[in-house]
């Protein structure tokens, strides 16, 4: 009985991990890039899914395209560092969250169905500005990412 009860509980802890939804997908990159999740840091690859909560690195050669599961298009540069902080969505109604960081380096965004529905609903942090998407391309340049 004791063993069940333990079972049971260590699924009800370990099930909202298996089922958390990625965000979205490494569609290509060039050069050194790497994902840091959960204090873990792996390589990217094509074809690599992202979840919230990742990093996503760029070495001094390399870039990275990712494509959110709401069409969302991120395209960050050389020497890059993008978190994504949260990203929600409900591909039923379109709605959702995204909530990014550019703690340094260049990242082009060509906003999808999220912006479109809600642009309130879509933040790019920078350490000196919060950028509320109202269009629908742009580009955030967090330079080297030190207090200039």
């Amino acid at each position: 009985m004791k063993k069940t009860w333990l079972i049971i509980m260590m699924l009800m802890i370990a099930l909202p991990v298996l089922a958390s939804d990625d965000a979205g997908m490494i569609k290509n990159l060039r050069g050194s890039v790497s994902i840091e999740r959960n204090g873990q840091k792996i390589p990217a690859v094509a074809g690599k899914l992202v979840f919230a909560g990742d990093i996503v690195i760029t070495g001094a050669d390399g870039s990275v395209g990712i494509t959110l599961r709401d069409n969302t298009l991120l395209s960050a540069g050389p020497k890059s560092t993008l978190v994504l902080n949260r990203f929600t969505y409900n591909a039923s109604t379109n709605a959702g969250t995204i909530d990014s960081s550019v703690k340094r380096g260049t990242l082009a965004v060509v906003s999808g169905k999220i912006a479109k529905n809600s642009p309130d609903s879509v933040k790019f942090h920078t350490a000196s500005a919060i950028l509320g998407v109202r269009g629908t391309k742009f580009v955030v340049d967090a330079g080297s990412g030190k207090e200039e």
